[in-house]
């Protein structure tokens, strides 16, 4: 493994960071709604997941699904159903005003950003197909174990600054003159995303 390989997996990874999908739209509005605390904790859970999601497929879990396809399908069924519900519970929440609806704790936020992303089990096979592409084929342990931990730490530090940003007074007023709105289109493309992975063969 050579440097170049890091930097092409690094250069990936911001791609599908920056990519449109349920952990981006969670993760913006998390941070427009509820602030910049709130905002890191969920950008941390689906740090963590998006990488421990590298690590199942470092050690070959998408051949395991390949195997069993109940255990995947277990897994996609139960990623859309959570889907389903957080894009219900925004669109029943849009009219409330922020003071009436309970702030998340930071755990509740982490919780959930693991689960937007544990609830992709197309993450793990996008994953290997991106280490297949990139990594030579004969990656020991310790090279394994490297490719883990940078991408933790890319996450962990590219998803905070993410809602940091999204989490500044200027986005958030903006949002609140059209929470209503803006939180109706989210669910409904949350929503959307839920019925896609439900209803998607592959």
């Amino acid at each position: 493994m050579e440097l170049a390989h890091v930097i092409a997996f690094n250069l990936t990874l911001l791609a599908a960071i920056a990519s449109p999908g349920p952990s981006l739209l969670f993760l913006t509005r998390s941070s427009m709604a509820h602030g910049r605390r709130a905002g890191v904790a969920a950008a941390c859970g689906l740090a963590v997941m998006a990488a421990l999601w590298t690590l199942m497929a470092l050690l070959g879990l998408e051949g395991l699904f390949i195997l069993f396809p109940w255990a995947y399908g277990a897994f996609k069924l139960l990623g859309a159903g959570y889907l389903l519900y957080i894009a219900w519970t925004t669109w029943r929440s849009a009219r409330e005003p922020l003071d009436e609806v309970a702030a998340p704790s930071g755990r509740r936020m982490f919780l959930q950003g693991v689960l937007i992303n544990l609830g992709n089990p197309k993450s793990v096979m996008f994953a290997a197909a991106v280490l297949l592409v990139i990594f030579p084929s004969d990656l020991n342990v310790a090279e394994k174990t490297l490719i883990f931990f940078n991408h933790l730490v890319v996450e962990l530090t590219v998803q905070p600054l993410l809602a940091v940003l999204l989490s500044t007074a200027v986005i958030r007023r903006r949002y609140l003159g059209l929470k209503p709105v803006l939180d109706r289109i989210a669910a409904a493309v949350l929503g959307a995303l839920g019925l896609r992975l439900l209803l998607s063969r592959g």
